[in-house]
């Protein structure tokens, strides 16, 4: 339940929201996603959390990154760290939760209701404070793929669940095809 006259701020788990819309197979509009939160109440704020790499000459997630701060979006983000696991495997990491709760509890005595995009069982003691602090939380995510992708905790914890299968029509777009910059990319079946 929104109200027309609160506050607003969203709070964006970039790695979390991309694989629960991938696992329901269809890809977020962020500019159909920020004009409906605008139209629900006064939205103050837009963040979006992301890990990048930054030796890669080019990382896929730059242009949505650019596009996002140019497009009314507060972005926060940080290097990814990439290692080796024990069977050789390139791994990286990239968790943006401590720059989420703290921009959150910022926030928290200037807005009346935070929407978190993540389904991570770690943030229930934020939403707990944050509750405490008089403001409501609604968490959007989604139980409807397999494995679900909310934590069960963090579900039962909000004030609102907002299943991001529901949110399709309003803020989705189909998934784009690869696009092949060259011949010898794309696969035998394109050429």
């Amino acid at each position: 339940m929104f109200y027309k006259d609160e506050r607003l701020a969203l709070f964006i788990d970039g790695s979390n929201l991309y694989a629960a819309s991938k696992a329901l197979g269809f890809d977020i509009d962020y500019k159909l996603l920020r004009g409906e939160f605008m139209r629900r109440g006064k939205l103050l704020r837009a963040f979006y959390y992301t890990a990048l790499l930054e030796n890669d000459e080019y990382s896929p997630i730059r242009p949505l990154v650019d596009w996002l701060n140019y497009n009314g979006y507060s972005m926060v983000t940080k290097p990814a760290k990439e290692y080796t696991d024990s069977q050789g495997r390139r791994k990286v990491k990239g968790n943006m939760d401590i720059e989420l709760a703290v921009n959150a509890m910022e926030l928290a005595p200037h807005i009346d209701h935070a929407v978190l995009f993540s389904g991570d069982g770690d943030f229930r003691p934020l939403v707990e404070s944050l509750q405490r602090q008089g403001v409501r939380v609604s968490v959007v995510s989604t139980i409807r793929s397999q494995p679900p992708m909310i934590s069960d905790e963090l579900r039962r914890q909000a004030d609102n669940f907002i299943e991001l299968d529901e949110l399709r029509d309003v803020i989705g777009r189909p998934p784009r095809e690869p696009r092949f910059d060259d011949a010898e990319d794309a696969p035998e079946s394109v050429t």
